[in-house]
């Protein structure tokens, strides 16, 4: 990330010591004898003389300010260095591999495009700080950095809408990890034989991520099915290694660039840190998974919405053990079909569900996507996987509420002014004419074409025709949406808080499902689903 944020400084070409912006400029013209003590020519060499002192004044300022702060700087690499330990000489052993690997390719494209007469495409000029090739160079460096990619792409509030877009391929499926390392894992873990714990362990994965693997197992004496989520080897070290390789990276470039200092690259980077070691301690995933569960007992909503229940004793901080639940994905039309039926009650369960969470659960799903939002063969809505949770400050709420309630009648004024509000800007912004592109936007995403797929297949012993209605999600043109949200609120000078990313992505991925399953309804305008909830439903566990 810290690279990243760093793009559009070399994109100009450079990462001056000294900003140019900050300097003052002189411009000389005509003949160096004509600049002397002489006649009318005074004046000018006086104007000269006294901005390249303020030039020199500048640059003392700024020197004494470095060695000022290099000793804080230098104590605090080597502390974080000392932290690392010995696994950040291996990750820097395996980051130049990585770096030589990508570079070759490069050379290799460049090779081929040498004779062009159109000259290089600026994938190429960028060289590895291009989108393509960085992406490249982060999927081979490993899971932290794959991790850092899906975070860039989840993240176009903080980074460029083309790094934004490539990205996406980060979320690709991983390799799996060998069964006997997972066993090696597990025994270690739960401190006793494996199978005292389970009866039953598939040694097939149900998915494989860059962090994490999941198997379906059966508790022994109970005989219940639950899914186990294992940390896998070592990432927790290569992760620690790598975040604090990336801290370093970002304190020096700030120490050498005021420019990102007041771009706070330092801060993204903790901020970045935090959050991916806190997706990799499953004992706060199942403290999210808790929480709820504990909002859907106290609102009574147990028999229309679920989570899987935790296994503490099977879990610790590198395993996960929850209930397994069986159903569908939100966008298998025809299964959902044969479960229930109204494909569109399910939806406004969900809907009603997930936005009443904003306002009285600990934290909300942010990651409602196909794979984490079922319904279930009891007819319930599952909600899966709380690695990626976010908290609502009530700055953004009460911003956010305005913004929900602006959308339904289609108010884009209010919606701009809500906006506004919830954005840091530090000059005064054109409403109206920012109200005038949000229309733009959303009239876009109205206008977004969702691929139907039908396929119909006879069944040979009865005779009879099944089809299977499925809905095709494009995430990049998903996210390119969103980006065009930012973009367009960027230039109005607005900042958002990443809750406010996350809320919309996750209105995006809403609005999509309606698409497939209640064509006909208005998410924003249905009297059925309640986008706004009574505010005393607010911290219900206090």
């Amino acid at each position: 990330m810290a690279v990243v944020t760093v793009l559009r400084g070399v994109s100009h070409g450079r990462l001056p010591l000294l900003p140019h912006s900050q300097l003052p400029i002189v411009s000389v013209t005509g003949r160096p004898r004509n600049i002397g003590y002489y006649g009318n020519h005074r004046p000018n060499y006086l104007r000269i003389y006294a901005r390249y002192s303020q030039a020199q004044d500048l640059f003392t300022t700024r020197l004494q300010d470095r060695l000022e702060n290099l000793p804080k700087l230098v104590e605090d690499i080597v502390q974080t260095s000392l932290n690392t330990g010995p696994r950040g000489a291996l990750r820097l052993a395996q980051g130049v591999q990585a770096v030589v690997g990508v570079g070759s390719e490069w050379l290799q494209d460049v090779s081929k495009t040498a004779n062009s007469s159109t000259g290089l495409p600026s994938q190429l000029q960028l060289g590895l700080l291009s989108p393509l090739y960085l992406r490249k160079l982060l999927e081979r460096m490993g899971a932290t950095y794959i991790k850092l990619g899906q975070f860039i792409a989840s993240a176009p509030t903080l980074f460029p809408p083309e790094y934004v877009q490539e990205f996406q391929y980060c979320f690709d499926r991983a390799p799996a990890v060998p069964f006997e390392e997972i066993q090696t894992i597990l025994r270690e873990e739960l401190g006793r034989p494996i199978d005292t714990v389970f009866e039953y362990i598939d040694p097939t994965p149900l998915a494989s991520a860059s962090i994490a693997q999941v198997h379906g197992a059966r508790i022994r004496g109970t005989g219940e099915d639950v899914v186990i989520k294992v940390l896998k080897p070592g990432i927790e070290d290569i992760l620690v290694a790598d975040l604090n390789f990336v801290y370093i990276v970002a304190r020096i470039l700030e120490f050498l660039s005021p420019d990102l200092s007041r771009a706070s690259l330092v801060a993204i980077v903790k901020d970045i840190r935090e959050s991916m070691l806190e997706e990799v301690d499953f004992k706060k995933e199942a403290a999210n998974v808790e929480s709820f569960r504990r909002y859907l007992e106290a609102m009574g909503l147990t028999k229309q919405a679920t989570a899987p229940k935790v296994y503490p004793q099977c879990s610790t901080k590198r395993v996960l053990t929850m209930e397994r639940l069986y159903g569908v994905p939100l966008t298998d039309l025809d299964s959902i079909k044969s479960l229930v039926s109204s494909p569109e009650t399910s939806l406004i369960t969900a809907l009603n569900v997930w936005f009443g969470s904003l306002l009285a659960c600990e934290s909300f799903h942010a990651d409602v996507h196909a794979g984490n939002l079922w319904q279930l063969h009891d007819g319930r809505i599952g909600f899966l996987d709380f690695g990626i949770v976010g908290r609502i400050s009530p700055k953004t709420w009460a911003a956010m509420e305005v913004f929900l309630q602006s959308i339904a009648i289609e108010d884009y004024e209010s919606m701009a002014s809500a906006l506004i509000d919830m954005g840091a800007t530090g000059k005064d912004v054109d409403s109206k004419a920012f109200a005038s592109d949000l229309e733009k936007i959303f009239l876009s995403i109205q206008d977004l074409d969702t691929e139907i797929i039908v396929a119909a297949a006879r069944d040979t012993n009865t005779n009879a025709t099944a089809v299977a209605a499925n809905v095709v999600f494009d995430e990049r043109q998903m996210n390119a949406l969103f980006v065009d949200v930012v973009r367009v609120s960027e230039s109005y000078g607005l900042k958002f808080p990443r809750e406010f990313a996350l809320l919309l992505k996750q209105l995006l991925y809403f609005d999509r499902y309606t698409r497939l399953l209640a064509p006909n309804m208005n998410m924003y305008r249905d009297q059925r689903i309640k986008l706004v909830s009574d505010r005393r439903q607010r911290n219900i566990y206090q």
